[in-house]
């Protein structure tokens, strides 16, 4: 590729990529990290930590994807529109830069879910190189811990809008409840867990191993708590625990894809 401007979000995959680009490209690789309001604060914390350990070159760029009308509208090609305003202002950079490609961190995995951001992703020009290699996240977690990396086992991530159903309106309140919700979460030590906002009601997703312990009576009464007093009225634990996905499957029963 000889240069590469990474889209770096801090996560398992953009975080190999990025370390095996600087392997191989040295200083020719510079990494970017979007801010905006659906990302979570702690994740741009991690993006900046690893890229400074890497010696890579790392830029912020401010998005107020809330801006966007359509996005707010939260259709199901919500991540189209998202992906498509961040990675157009992401090649805009690359030029002013002149680096020759720009890259992100999908995985051979990202092809078997609904995820209409690929699109965008293909239309810009956008390369994907974890997944013209036909890694998985499987592959990369294991590649990942070979390397000593610390992000080998960290918990998947995606942004705060995902929480919200397709059709309900994305609000900055919203966004930050969710945020807080999970950041509470994260605090009694469980890393992987979503806050599903359903208007009054939260639908918590924690991986299997979790569901029996938020059931401790005092840990329940702690979690409803926190809840309430954030705005939810009504608290709900998904017994199918966590999945990636989870908000697709309303599309999947309707028969769209």
């Amino acid at each position: 590729m000889g240069s590469v401007f990474i889209a770096y979000s801090g996560g398992v995959d953009s975080t190999f990529l990025l370390k095996v680009a600087r392997e191989e490209l040295g200083d020719k690789v510079i990494a970017v990290t979007v801010k905006s309001e659906i990302h979570h604060l702690g994740e741009i914390t991690d993006a900046k930590m690893m890229a400074q350990k890497f010696k890579v070159k790392h830029l912020f760029t401010d998005i107020d994807i809330l801006s966007n009308k359509e996005f707010i509208n939260n259709p199901p090609e919500r991540c189209y529109i998202c992906k498509k305003e961040i990675f157009s202002r992401i090649k805009e950079i690359a030029k002013e830069l002149n680096l020759s490609f720009v890259a992100d961190g999908s995985n051979y995995d990202d092809l078997d879910d609904y995820r209409p951001g690929m699109k965008a992703v293909r239309e810009l020009e956008i390369r994907s190189p974890l997944q013209e290699a036909l890694l998985t996240k499987d592959d990369i977690r294991l590649l990942s811990k070979e390397m000593n990396l610390p992000t080998w086992n960290k918990p998947s991530n995606s942004c705060l809008a995902t929480r919200i159903p397709y059709e309900d309106e994305i609000t900055l309140e919203k966004l930050k409840r969710i945020e807080k919700a999970e950041g509470f979460f994260h605090n009694l030590g469980i890393k992987q867990v979503r806050v599903r906002h359903y208007n009054n009601l939260a639908k918590i997703e924690v991986g299997k191993k979790d569901l029996l312990f938020l059931m401790e009576e005092d840990l329940r009464k702690k979690i409803i708590d926190k809840l309430k007093q954030l705005g939810f009225i009504y608290i709900a634990l998904d017994l199918q625990g966590y999945r990636s996905g989870s908000m697709n499957e309303e599309l999947n029963e309707k028969g769209e894809d």
